[in-house]
């Protein structure tokens, strides 16, 4: 595995709960969206979208009510809508895999820079919260840029860093939605997808650190770090 796979790992498994609708095409394989429903340990859902290749499509037989568990990448692409572009977020699956290696439904490990300053904001009950921009490189030059959002001590860390920084974090995926203001009188409901950090570590250099040893991508109960926090939503 090379270090661009390492820097970007995601583990999930849910129902498929939307019909599958073509995405694009590479070397002649065709690509396709669906949604999958992730149970959190709370029992809310989150609805992630997920891309997979009409081969895997077709050798699993996955449809509306099967089960999805796979191995992948968390990734971002531009799309134009009305003139303007949009960042686009998906699982990118790369292997799927029979038997669930952890109990966990949902995770996720990433290692990049930070590509825009972190907004650090506190919410009416005092809450913590700290947004980021991680771009993760990927093989052939190219570069994934995943929002994240840090809680508690996590986002105080999180305030300090400076654009370039390298940073190493682990988590799960998460859907949010929320009300867009699209005139005075209409509102659209939208959907945000982001990573919830629950570890993380800072990085002078690139060499000193080995992701594969700092977390464990099944379960946050072997990784190791200075820093570490709830998620809030986990227990609501």
């Amino acid at each position: 595995m090379n270090g661009t796979e390492k820097n970007n790992k995601v583990f999930i498994t849910g129902e498929i709960v939307s019909e599958a609708s073509f995405s694009h095409e590479v070397y002649g394989e065709g690509f396709y969206d669906l949604s999958v429903k992730v149970m959190r340990l709370s029992g809310q859902a989150d609805i992630l979208p997920v891309t997979v290749s009409e081969r895997l499509i077709s050798e699993r037989d996955l449809k509306i009510g099967s089960t999805l568990c796979a191995l992948g990448q968390f990734r971002s692409y531009n799309k134009i809508e009305n003139g303007k572009s949009r960042l686009m977020l998906t699982v990118f699956v790369r292997e799927p895999v029979d038997v669930p290696p952890s109990k966990n439904p949902n995770s996720i490990v990433l290692s990049g820079y930070i590509c825009k300053p972190p907004v650090y904001r506190t919410t009416p009950f005092n809450r913590e919260i700290a947004d980021l921009l991680v771009a993760v490189n990927r093989a052939y030059n190219k570069s994934d840029y995943i929002p994240c959002i840090a809680w508690g001590r996590n986002a105080r860390f999180v305030k300090n860093l400076q654009v370039g920084d390298k940073i190493a974090l682990s988590g799960r995926i998460q859907s949010r939605e929320y009300q867009k203001k699209i005139s005075e009188y209409e509102t659209k409901t939208m959907t945000a997808y982001e990573v919830s950090i629950s570890k993380l570590a800072a990085f002078e250099s690139a060499d000193d650190f080995d992701l594969e040893r700092e977390f464990s991508l099944y379960t946050g109960e072997h990784m190791h770090s200075q820093y570490g926090e709830e998620n809030p939503q986990d227990i609501l």
